[in-house]
């Protein structure tokens, strides 16, 4: 069975305990907690300071990803915020602690980019944030739509001035069977969306939700026109897509995936789109996007074969792990981990 990525803003990922979240209309005045922001853009840096100002918190915001060389800029911190755009190694992670910190706080709702179980060892909490689901469940819909009306094939042609039709017509969504994989927030959220379409709409989460047709994954793999996949990535969903999963799959069916890339066996579904046998794919998120997602790559070789064959298809659509990327949502993002930083402090005073 599969959990559904379920983003706690106040949990401690290490132990799974819950601390007391701080009511955002309170100030802190007692004293001014320090916390360094890792990977942090402008526009978060300014909405890190005027959170900050109103929580009593000091951001030091680093504009570079978390390294080994840039570790000291955290001296003095017990809290630190890292983005999910770069991965934390675990010489990061020991020098951190080295120098006193006992929190780090990812600006994501996954962490499989932080090897928790080290930390742990080496005396730091991980814990996530949660922000609006609204984000990516839109996107995902966006998506979809996007997909079935193959809207990459005429946004090109209409770029190159040909103004005809699509040669093949799209599908709508009220004809169509969806296969949601995850059914925690985002999962719930997209569920939400779809029934304002008309389709019909399969679950598949190891805690099922009332109101929603949940069956063995198996049997939603095979019985979906549409898979969206909105799970975490764990040891035990790796590849949850595998290659007998996607032969599985009807003819002409898509895959939609804004969870992580590696829930995907690319090989197998560059197979399975390449043959003709699948519909098309949406992908915000892939296998090895680390160092090309978030980096203009125009005047670089990209490495990643399989990110370049799938862009070549006029049936898949990439987007650069952006479908979270809304102003609402990290406005959420900051709150969240100021908050998360702030408990933890006052967790640790109790």
């Amino acid at each position: 069975m599969i959990c559904s990525e379920e983003g706690v803003i106040d949990r401690d990922v290490r132990g799974g305990r819950r601390v007391p979240r701080l009511n955002s209309s309170k100030r802190v005045a007692s004293h001014t907690s320090e916390v360094t922001v890792y990977g942090c853009s402008q526009d978060e840096a300014a909405l890190f300071d005027a959170v900050g100002a109103s929580l009593g918190v000091s951001p030091r915001i680093v504009e570079a990803p978390v390294c080994e060389a840039n570790v000291n800029l955290a001296r003095g911190s017990r809290c630190v915020s890292v983005s999910h755009k770069a991965p934390v190694t675990n010489a990061a992670l020991l020098a951190l602690s080295g120098l006193g910190v006992e929190y780090v706080s990812t600006r994501s709702i996954g962490c499989n980019h932080v090897d928790v179980d080290y930390a742990a060892r080496v005396g730091i909490s991980v814990g996530t944030v949660d922000y609006s689901p609204g984000s990516v469940a839109d996107y995902t819909l966006m998506l979809m739509l996007m997909a079935v009306r193959h809207a990459k094939a005429g946004i090109r042609r209409t770029d190159g001035h040909d103004y005809t039709p699509n040669s093949v017509r799209g599908r709508e969504l009220r004809d169509l069977t969806i296969g949601v994989v995850g059914t925690g927030r985002i999962g719930t959220a997209v569920i939400d969306r779809l029934r304002g379409f008309g389709c019909r709409v399969l679950a598949h989460d190891a805690h099922p939700r009332a109101g929603v047709e949940y069956v063995p994954l198996d049997d939603l793999v095979a019985c979906s026109d549409i898979i969206t996949l909105h799970t975490p990535l764990t040891v035990g969903t790796h590849h949850l897509l595998d290659r007998r999963r996607i032969q599985r799959m009807r003819p002409g069916a898509y895959v939609v995936n804004t969870g992580r890339g590696s829930l995907l066996d690319t090989q197998a579904l560059l197979a399975a789109l390449e043959s003709g046998r699948l519909g098309g794919a949406a992908l915000d998120v892939i296998e090895g996007e680390e160092g090309v997602f978030y980096t203009d790559c125009r005047n670089r070789h990209i490495e990643n074969d399989a990110l370049l064959r799938l862009q070549e298809l006029p049936n898949v659509l990439i987007s650069p792990h952006c479908a979270y990327d809304t102003d609402h949502a990290l406005s959420d993002i900051v709150e969240n981990t100021l908050h998360n930083c702030l408990a933890f402090e006052r967790g640790r005073a109790a």
